[in-house]
């Protein structure tokens, strides 16, 4: 039976433990300092409480990060004080460079560069796991093929970077978003916000012809703000151009007091406008 530390039950990483729990797996976690939420979704999926990471990592055959991007850093660095030695798993929205540094600091773990797509835990499509090819990977995929087997999660070793995978599509899915949450404020202001939408539907364009996902847009804001920043350096470390990344930072700034809220669609665009310049 695989043994995994999975820090931290959020959407996300719940969801990923489930799947392991379907194959027997043991998904362990360190409750203090998490909260109310967090150890419901923890309860509910089947997941081991221990009394410190200390004693999780010991008894585990590897640890899967799965964070907000902005506390990645104090993830690792938690580990790191424990001078575990096992495989770690990043598997948040960093750039390559971002994991190399943490990679440094948790010497001697094996760290594995890694990215997930999906689930969370409103869907049933398959999610992909996807890790970085090198030595630890492989020793890392032979563990999670196990303790994935036959669930919604599949494991693929890339040639290349899977941090940077995800800073790509990342890339297009956050700004795409925004940039059409831009366009239906500049419309629903003018008056042809229905036209906007129309044409939007009649010639395919999927994430303009859906204004309904505006408020989980805003309400994720928090979380995707910091992974556009990590965006942009991945892109100016490659040499192109990063300033449509830096412009879909400065929009989701406008909607992080919507943190885990659901606004209304117009309450999310009219946030989008200065005060000296509304609806």
């Amino acid at each position: 039976m695989v043994t995994i530390t999975l820090l931290h039950p959020g959407t996300m990483g719940t969801a990923i433990g489930a799947e392991a729990r379907k194959t027997g797996t043991r998904v362990l976690w360190v409750p203090r300092g998490r909260s109310e939420a967090t150890r419901r979704r923890a309860e509910q999926a089947g997941f081991e409480a221990t009394p410190s990471l200390t004693d999780a990592l010991d008894v585990s055959d590897l640890v899967l990060s799965v964070c907000p991007t902005q506390v990645a850093d104090e993830v690792a660095d938690r580990v790191a004080e424990t001078g575990y030695e096992g495989l770690f798993i990043e598997a948040n929205a960093l750039g390559p460079a971002h994991v190399a540094r943490i990679a440094a600091r948790l010497t001697p773990a094996s760290v594995v560069d890694a990215c997930i797509f999906g689930p969370d835990s409103h869907r049933h499509r398959v999610a992909h796991l996807y890790l970085s090819a090198d030595a630890p990977a492989q020793r890392a995929a032979e563990l999670l093929a196990t303790a994935f087997a036959g669930t919604r999660v599949e494991t693929t070793v890339v040639s290349g970077s899977a941090a940077a995978l995800k800073m790509a599509f990342v890339a297009h899915q956050r700004s795409s978003r925004v940039l059409a949450a831009v366009s239906h404020a500049l419309a629903r202001s003018h008056g042809v916000g229905d036209e906007l939408l129309r044409e939007a539907r009649l010639m395919g364009a999927d994430t303009l012809a859906d204004p309904g996902y505006f408020p989980t847009l805003a309400a994720r804001a928090w979380r995707w703000h910091p992974e556009l920043d990590e965006v942009a350096g991945t892109l100016r470390d490659a040499g192109l151009p990063s300033a449509l990344a830096h412009a879909t930072t400065e929009v989701m700034a406008r909607w992080e007091d919507d943190k885990d809220a659901s606004p209304s669609v117009e309450a999310v665009l009219d946030r989008l406008f200065t005060e000296t310049n509304g609806p």
